[in-house]
């Protein structure tokens, strides 16, 4: 009886019945009384169960390796005989069954981003140091025009240490560098090291740099000259939008989708700080001159509490120093600290730019505001001219204006654009140039 016990009790070299995946391992001792015994040799264990193998793209067998026996091969395969091959090889890693990453590696190099191909007066102009007094600050007529966006741009950026050059942000996953009076090409360089659209992009203090940020949760800082991407900071939250502190450029300030405000240190690519108040998605940030302070602009349409659309924070205490600068019901697309005076301005959806104090208790100027442009849910941009005297602002119209700051007298309208003109940025060296973008993809 035992021979005979032994033997029903073992598996089968002939027995090819394929045990379901619901079920479990052949029973142990003790279990319902119709299990056979317990055999007298060290029986082969179940395997985890895995998908079937078509559902995986595994890699092919190494050369050296025989091929695998197969019923199409002629060759009838035990039960056994598969157990054994399929615990003999090795398990599928996770990360192989993800499609592989894209070579942090820039587009292509189509331009140059030095300045021998310049004008002579132009490179002269760029030359010169600025004078901040000067009163002629306003452009009078179209310089270049730049096409190479396919679709919206969000944001331009000059250069502050290479004048000639120009950065550009756009909804077609780019990001453009413009040699802006370049005689042969003035496509410098096209980026696509991101995977969703560029939110926002800045130049950094350090050379020829990028730091751009958008809807794939990366921050991503780009070597412009050999068209690299150098670092890559990880977020949780979409980008949309950063800015490097002005007294120390080895720290940069992000803000995104869920609301998360983070001080980065580009050196070691860690968080140094973080600033909490469950707010909305952050719609702008800005840096006062000194960098002890920075203003954020919040989409506060989820929890309906306006008081909490604009935000004055201490950076080294991370507490906010007043969340009820801007109460009323309009969410701000844009904040900009005046150049030289204790006063910033707020872009407002209610379609007029505010302007407060730049001190506690950061008063709303309820007797003057900019009028004129429309916004209408577009992420207008604004920003101060060099010495202060003058604001311009894009405008859902596709026209830029132009405000004396003083007075917030309307000084000029151009039409740009068909149009929404999302973003205008004084040029650092020339104080009549300006750069201005379309939801078209114009520049």
């Amino acid at each position: 009886m035992d021979l005979l016990s032994a033997a029903y009790g073992a598996t089968s070299d002939e027995d090819d019945g394929e045990l379901p995946s619901s079920l479990p391992v052949p029973a142990a001792p003790g279990a319902a009384s119709f299990a056979p015994p317990p055999p007298k040799r060290p029986r082969w264990e179940y395997q985890p169960y895995l998908p079937p193998p078509q559902s995986f793209p595994q890699p092919p067998p190494p050369a050296t390796a025989p091929p695998l026996a197969s019923p199409a091969s002629g060759r009838y395969v035990s039960k056994r005989e598969r157990a054994l091959l399929a615990a003999s090889q090795a398990p599928v890693d996770s990360a192989s069954l993800l499609p592989p990453q894209t070579t942090a590696v820039v587009d292509s190099s189509v331009g140059s981003v030095t300045d021998s191909n310049l004008r002579a007066d132009i490179l002269h102009s760029l030359r010169c140091q600025p004078k901040p007094r000067s009163s002629k600050s306003l452009p009078s007529k179209l310089s270049v025009s730049l096409k190479g966006h396919t679709k919206a741009i969000n944001c331009v950026d000059w250069s502050p240490t290479h004048a000639h050059l120009l950065t550009s942000a756009g909804m077609d996953h780019t990001v453009h560098v413009w040699n802006v009076w370049d005689k042969r090409n003035s496509t410098a360089r096209v980026l696509k090291h991101h995977t969703a659209a560029v939110k926002d992009v800045r130049w950094s203090p350090h050379g020829l740099s990028l730091l751009s940020g958008g809807l794939d949760c990366s921050l991503q800082l780009v070597d412009v000259v050999e068209g690299k991407v150098t670092k890559v900071f990880k977020e949780d939250q979409a980008v949309e939008v950063i800015k490097f502190n002005p007294s120390n450029p080895n720290l940069f300030l992000s803000g995104g989708y869920k609301g998360s405000l983070r001080l980065w240190d580009i050196r070691s690519g860690v968080v140094t700080k973080e600033f909490h108040r469950s707010l909305g998605t952050i719609l702008d940030i800005e840096f006062s001159a000194d960098g002890k302070q920075f203003i954020s602009s919040t989409d506060t349409t989820r929890s309906n509490i306006s008081e909490n659309t604009i935000i004055v924070w201490d950076v080294l205490r991370q507490v906010p120093l007043s969340n009820q600068v801007y109460t009323e019901a309009f969410t701000c697309p844009c904040v900009r600290y005046h150049p030289h005076e204790a006063s910033f301005v707020a872009q407002s959806n209610g379609n007029y730019i505010a302007i407060f104090s730049a001190r506690p208790p950061f008063k709303l100027n309820k007797y003057m505001r900019f009028e004129g442009h429309g916004v209408w849910g577009f992420p207008i941009k604004c920003n101060f001219s060099l010495n202060g005297r003058e604001l311009a602002s894009g405008s859902s119209d596709g026209s830029i204006y132009f405000y004396d700051y003083k007075s917030a007298r309307l000084l000029r309208k151009i039409e740009a654009f068909k149009e929404a003109c999302t973003d205008v940025v004084y040029h650092p060296v020339m104080p009549n140039v300006i750069a201005s973008c379309s939801w078209t993809g114009e520049l």
